[in-house]
């Protein structure tokens, strides 16, 4: 029991540490993808209306920033230069601080839960090895322990980073969500994790999977001495696995994270009804004005940040973790 509870430690700590130095590593690319995710498709009715209201041939053409990216027409690149134009170098780092903190308690409270439910399972089953059914079950069950105190941090940050008043601060931003719909307005978006909650968890199973498979064929090819180094993952092969494990994740479950960051930057008071949409609707209304694409906006950014910060996160968080055990034992 005690070595369980150690275990459970070395993990929590070592993920919340290695989840906050990844995301604030990357943050400039997490902006990027939140302003991509949170910009609404354009619809036929909404470009005739705009060509009845008298607008000039050259003004149309060119269209806004929105328009463009509206409209698939505006790569990452041009989108993150005229995020720079527009707000400069500091656009790309509003919210820095509370993203870290919600990194660092989101990652150290899934590897707890996560831990500990396969501490649990394996007491309960008699034997070390744990299956990927068993461990999908296990990841969705760990990710859905920690939303309670995580999602409100998940929309205060998406509220900042889509946010076009400059001047405001995060508890402006906070009291602003407050004052919309009081602590409900602080969970909007939760019903995506009825699949949101699988990305972790088939990003951990994968990861999880290929590592056994990894340090079973080292014990097979090295002598009893190496044995116990054989326990851990290099640098590179944590951060190879770690880059494969989220990529997958990313892409099976991306239209419901756009969904959820549509419904997270929507304001009830914006007269547009989106904040009362659920992530079904939000994902039909998406697919009807301009097809399957528009559930894919953003999917660069994310997919560049996601496996560049899981993969540093793994790193790290593997190379601190045998530490920290080293330590505790």
């Amino acid at each position: 029991m005690v070595a369980k509870k150690e275990s459970i430690l070395a993990e929590a700590a070592a993920a919340s540490i290695g989840g906050a130095i990844s995301a604030s590593v990357l943050y400039p690319l997490e902006v990027l993808k939140t302003k991509m995710q949170a910009v609404q498709t354009s619809s036929p009715d909404t470009k005739d209306i705009n060509s009845d209201n008298g607008k000039d041939d050259e003004e149309t053409q060119e269209g806004t920033v929105e328009e463009k990216i509206r409209d698939s027409e505006l790569s990452a690149v041009d989108f993150t230069l005229n995020m720079y134009k527009e707000g400069g170098v500091g656009v790309f780092y509003e919210g820095i601080g509370t993203s870290a903190f919600q990194s660092a308690c989101e990652k150290a409270l899934y590897f707890f839960a996560y831990t500990f439910f396969k501490n649990s399972y394996k007491s309960v089953k008699g034997n070390e090895y744990i299956g990927t059914a068993e461990n999908l079950i296990l990841g969705a069950l760990a990710e859905w322990a920690h939303l309670p105190i995580t999602l409100p941090i998940d929309c205060l940050t998406t509220k900042i980073q889509t946010s076009k008043a400059m001047d405001e601060n995060p508890y402006q931003i906070m009291m602003a969500m407050f004052s919309e719909k009081g602590v409900k307005g602080m969970y909007k978006g939760w019903e995506a994790y009825t699949v949101l909650c699988l990305k972790p968890a088939i990003q951990y199973t994968v990861y999880e999977q290929i590592k056994r498979i990894v340090l079973l064929g080292r014990r097979k090819n090295t002598g009893r001495g190496r044995k116990k180094s054989s326990q851990t993952l290099s640098v590179g092969e944590s951060f190879l696995l770690g880059l494969i494990s989220r990529a997958i994740s990313t892409i099976i479950c991306f239209p419901y994270t756009r969904a959820k960051v549509m419904i997270q930057s929507q304001k009830d008071a914006s007269g547009t009804g989106e904040a009362s949409k659920t992530i079904p609707q939000m994902l039909t209304k998406m697919y009807n004005e301009q097809g399957m694409q528009s559930l894919f906006i953003g999917l660069g950014p994310e997919l560049t940040r996601g496996v560049l910060s899981t993969a540093f996160m793994m790193m790290i968080k593997e190379q601190v973790a045998s530490i920290m055990v080293a330590m505790l034992t």
